[in-house]
């Protein structure tokens, strides 16, 4: 199963897109093995600010995909459960798995609707760089929690 993170906005060249960049490469060496990856980091520019254009491309780069909406108001999960949902849906047949990220007003009312998931880093805002390397560290520690790596200790 392919996985991305889809974001409105732009990385930057700072450390937090540097260290997206490395989890991202990790999960992808790391996740072979189990039938997950690579996983792609998509940032996307909208010409029109705010929430509608933003849906346009999120929706466009997940389209055909399992969606998973990052929002305030989604789903708390522990480490493991988020490993294990990872499989479940890799083991059904899903054949994409992508993560959106909305722009500074969060996710349009569309893409919310469109989410087979969501996920919530919990009830602080974080800055969108950090968000992104944060999901990319999870998804590593996703796949080495289904490999049997010791990374992850519970």
């Amino acid at each position: 199963m392919k996985l991305a993170i889809a974001a409105i906005g732009k990385p930057g060249r700072g450390p937090e897109a540097t260290l997206a960049s490395d989890y991202a490469n990790r999960a992808t060496a790391a996740g072979r093995a189990l039938g997950l990856g690579p996983l792609d980091l998509i940032d996307l520019e909208p010409r029109k600010t705010g929430k509608a254009p933003e849906a346009e491309l999120l929706l466009a780069a997940a389209e055909g995909a399992h969606l998973i909406a990052c929002d305030e108001r989604g789903k708390t999960w522990a480490s493991r459960a988020f490993a294990d949902h990872i499989a479940t849906l890799r083991d059904r047949g899903e054949r994409r798995l992508v993560f959106v990220i909305g722009g500074a007003d969060g996710l349009d009312a569309s893409v919310l609707a469109a989410a087979g998931s969501t996920l919530a880093f919990g009830p602080q805002t974080w800055p969108h760089a950090l968000a992104r390397a944060m999901l990319a560290e999870q998804l590593y520690r996703a796949v080495t929690i289904l490999a049997g790596s010791p990374y992850h200790r519970d």
